[in-house]
């Protein structure tokens, strides 16, 4: 057995959307383009602290 552990730990943040954030993200996971709402919320973000120029990975 191999057990594989991140050297990194993920924090829970609860963010409220409206309607139509969440139509639209639940549209982008349905069409493949995201494995999944969370990770679709990360590279949004990560998108925005690149433009922002502050990205520090």
């Amino acid at each position: 057995m191999c057990i594989i552990m991140s050297s990194y730990y993920m924090k829970r943040v609860i963010v409220n959307l409206t309607d139509a954030l969440l139509k639209g993200l639940d549209e982008l996971v349905r069409e493949g383009k995201y494995p999944n709402r969370s990770e679709a919320i990360r590279n949004a973000i990560r998108d925005l602290i690149k433009a922002e120029g502050k990205w520090r990975p």
